[in-house]
């Protein structure tokens, strides 16, 4: 019998690629585009961020440190969070990891089998879809309506669950869709969880950028008896810190355990210098955070107002993040299509909403983490866009 010998994993050859990424890279080709598609602060990190890590260098910490993070680190995320969600959570509740998405990562590997189901919503970040794939898992994408305002309802995840269900992941605040869940969704998904033995892993990178009157709710806050729970958290889009590569998962001690052993047969541990610049981020003045959000804030009224003043599109004013997800369908376009044209005629890089999913077509996802003057010259080249059709 002749052996068939391959090169390149399924897994590897099938992985579901980020059009997020694919439009970036796309963008490339136009230096002078204007650039409304990665969610990224524009602002640099606090001067006492910096200070701490430059200083935790020349004390040369610069060796392996423990898999699970710096107990110091984790000490502070725990009494962050204690006080946050009004339970009790200590540094074995804690794993820092290498970015939020490294968290995702050891949130999945510990709670789904190859064959067992996540349900993700859709539209939703991209990267699920690619985590849960690289398990051998299988994602079950649930709609998120726009109008439902955008809100992740209880009814679609009871109709989605299976006996193969084992997670699932919600994102509130939302990327791409700016929203935050009620809490009365997920009091009714946390009784779900307890109901069907999964776990919910819950992305709350955006917790602190929440605008207005709206409430943000986090799965831990629910009972104070639910630990069904992974949260998982970042400093990048809080403190402007996304290349330190510094996140978080808090849970249930047996649910975290494992983890540093994960985390042994990956990258050891986060730098101890990073760390040390969380730690600083954490426990020293937050005004910073504070004025980025306000700016934000104004940023997003600009953009609204410009978005709704033109002909054919509309988009829901978000509560939180710093992304507007705007409806297109009257320009009778696919949002892939229309991302390309403003590309190529009018030097105005957007990401299509199907980068998030089926039920984002239709959609183009703008971030307002940029500039005032950037966000009106987009605005006017989406302007031009529309009077030239």
């Amino acid at each position: 019998m002749t052996r068939t010998y391959r090169r390149i994993s399924p897994v590897a050859e099938d992985y579901p690629a980020s059009s997020i990424r694919k439009m970036f890279n796309l963008a490339l080709d136009f230096p002078d585009a204007v650039k409304l598609t990665v969610g990224e602060p524009d602002f640099n990190t606090p001067e006492h961020i910096k200070a701490a890590g430059i200083r935790a260098i020349e004390n040369n910490n610069t060796r392996y440190v423990a898999n699970a993070g710096i107990p110091e680190l984790r000490s502070a995320i725990a009494r962050k969070y204690s006080g946050r969600w009004d339970r009790g959570i200590g540094p074995d509740n804690v794993m820092v990891s290498f970015g939020a998405m490294e968290a995702l990562t050891f949130a999945l590997d510990v709670t789904v089998a190859p064959g067992e189901e996540v349900i993700i919503p859709d539209p939703s970040f991209p990267n699920y879809l690619g985590q849960v794939h690289r398990l051998g898992g299988r994602a079950v994408s649930v709609p998120v309506r726009e109008s439902n305002d955008f809100k992740l309802r209880v009814e679609d995840v009871r109709d989605a669950i299976t006996d193969k269900t084992a997670a699932v992941i919600i994102n509130s605040p939302s990327n791409p869709l700016g929203s935050v869940m009620d809490r009365t969704e997920l009091e009714q998904i946390a009784d779900l969880a307890d109901e069907h033995g999964f776990t919910i892993i819950s992305d709350e990178v955006y917790d602190q950028m929440v605008f207005d009157d709206a409430v943000f709710t986090s799965i831990a806050e629910v009972r104070p008896d639910f630990d069904r729970f992974l949260a998982v958290g970042s400093f990048s889009k809080t403190y402007a810190m996304t290349g330190w590569r510094c996140g978080f998962v808090i849970g249930g001690e047996d649910l975290i355990a494992p983890m540093s052993l994960l985390q042994e047969g990956l990258t050891s541990s986060l730098p101890g210098f990073v760390q040390e610049a969380a730690l600083a981020a954490i426990e020293g003045p937050q005004t910073a955070v504070d004025m980025m959000v306000a700016s934000y804030a104004e940023r997003r009224e600009i953009l609204i107002d410009r978005i709704n003043a033109i002909d054919g599109l509309h988009v829901i004013r978000p509560e939180a993040t710093f992304y507007a997800f705007v409806n297109i369908k009257e320009w009778g376009l696919g949002s892939w299509e229309l991302a390309i044209a403003l590309l190529e005629n009018h030097n105005l890089a957007t990401i299509p909403g199907s980068a998030f999913g089926p039920a984002g077509e239709g959609y183009l996802r703008l971030t307002f983490a940029v500039s005032p003057e950037t966000i009106n010259t987009a605005c006017d080249r989406l302007e031009a866009f529309a009077a030239s059709r």
